[in-house]
């Protein structure tokens, strides 16, 4: 079933009379709803505009976790390893002496500023700079496909996933700059669909020199053939390296202690909470050498889809479907061979795929999308056994369905059918030269 055109702003188009008038009406009705015409009776409820109240209701739940998080004593427990690295650099001594400091040095330099907040002030500002990242990101998401800012989408949505996403509350609580890629990646690919690759580079390159948790984007900034952008990507972080490396003594530790330390998965301490299947399935008595080879496996399919998708533009989309799926597959497989991976990882895919709810076939349109993620809903009482150290299972489990299933809709949506081609005088028979069309799938997009 073909999907009609989208109506934006006062710009439509229709096919006859009868379909100027048709399109003339809904345009107008989404007018008067406060948005575009989706032709989807949900969707066009969650694109009106929110009321003051929902405003007000959501903005509490966003500020409640951020003051109970400050209330709480074990808040940024991860961030402390970075200030930690910035106070030794201040002290004159070597951030990679402590062997659980896993980032460039580049990430020193960006904690100095923490390191010198009292740590009265940064219990309160650290909690509301996690939340206002991933606020930031979810914004910029939501740009990225049109949503109107004031929607009940907008503003409900993003509440309703701090309550219901369980990783979003420990990413607050714990202060882990994942937070940071969060932001990063939706607002670079929003420069990105608007010809700013340039921008979208120096975003990406930013945010590793922070974290390299966006390496793997570099790919997209390769397939797309965007070397300004890919040079960007790689030198802001390259040349912020450099400077913290020259700041500090015996910065060769990160190559001789550090970087093997994370290469072998780091040890017991954070094996407990690593989602990545080559941690999870040892743990279930798989070989490790046949977990390696499954979670390389399936990585390589990812970058296949990654592929594929890429190469497969919609005529249909503009472009923000194709850009932010193919992003997301990248990631993804990405995630599948990281050592460590943790829950709070996919909070960097999450809201771009959330987000494209707003179009036909995207994949939240999808019952197993919302299967994936219902490992990790906050509230749902799972056995004992899952939950604490063995988290790491559901986790695992998340991360492995959405991979499978954003490549699943990235390589069944390439397909094409033969449709029958007749001449006059002649039988019908298949051409396939001619006659190859993109096959009419659940996952279609439009825009």
């Amino acid at each position: 079933m073909k999907w009609e055109n989208q109506i934006t702003g006062d710009e439509h188009t229709g096919s006859g009379a009868a379909g100027s008038a048709a399109a003339g009406s809904a345009a107008a009705g989404g007018r008067r709803a406060g948005g575009p015409a989706s032709g989807n009776r949900l969707v066009d409820w969650l694109l009106r505009p929110a009321s003051r109240s929902w405003q007000v209701v959501s903005l509490a739940v966003l500020l409640g976790i951020a003051v109970s998080t400050s209330l709480r004593a074990n808040w940024g427990s991860d961030n402390a390893f970075v200030v930690k690295a910035a106070e030794t650099l201040l002290a004159g001594g070597s951030p990679y002496e402590d062997k659980r400091f896993l980032y460039l040095p580049s990430a020193v330099l960006m904690a100095v500023p923490e390191a010198m907040l009292p740590r009265e002030v940064l219990r309160w500002v650290l909690p509301f700079g996690m939340s206002g990242l991933l606020g930031v990101g979810w914004l910029a998401a939501l740009r990225m496909f049109a949503v109107p800012l004031r929607s009940r989408f907008a503003v409900g949505g993003f509440a309703v996933f701090a309550l219901a996403y369980k990783p979003y509350v420990n990413l607050v609580l714990i202060g882990n700059w994942t937070a940071i890629s969060a932001a990063a990646l939706p607002v670079a690919l929003l420069l990105a669909h608007r010809r700013s690759w340039g921008s979208a580079g120096l975003v990406v390159g930013l945010a590793i020199a922070c974290k390299p948790m966006l390496v793997p984007i570099g790919l997209l900034f390769l397939i797309a053939r965007r070397w300004r952008g890919l040079a960007a990507a790689v030198l802001v972080p390259l040349g912020l390296s450099l400077a913290g490396a020259l700041a500090m003594p015996s910065p060769t530790l990160f190559f001789t202690k550090t970087l093997p330390f994370l290469l072998q998965g780091q040890d017991a301490y954070a094996l407990p909470w690593d989602a990545s299947p080559i941690a999870v399935l040892p743990r279930l008595g798989v070989p490790e050498p046949l977990a390696v080879l499954v979670a390389f496996a399936g990585a390589g399919a990812g970058l296949w889809a990654a592929w594929v998708r890429w190469r497969r533009p919609d005529d249909a989309d503009g472009g923000e479907l194709r850009l932010v799926e193919t992003a997301c597959m990248v990631m993804l497989a990405a995630f599948l061979v990281s050592r460590p991976s943790f829950d709070h990882y996919l909070l960097v895919v999450l809201p771009l795929l959330l987000a494209s709810a707003v179009r036909p076939g995207s994949m939240p349109r999808s019952p197993w999308f919302w299967a994936a993620l219902g490992p990790q809903l906050a509230g749902v009482p799972w056995p004992r056994e899952l939950e604490a150290k063995r988290r790491a299972f559901k986790d695992c489990a998340t991360l492995c369905g959405l991979a499978f299933l954003l490549a699943r809709r990235a390589l069944r949506s390439g397909r094409v059918t033969l449709e029958p081609v007749t001449t006059t005088g002649s039988p019908p028979r298949t051409e396939p030269e001619c006659a190859a069309t993109p096959a009419e799938t659940a996952s279609r997009t439009a825009f």
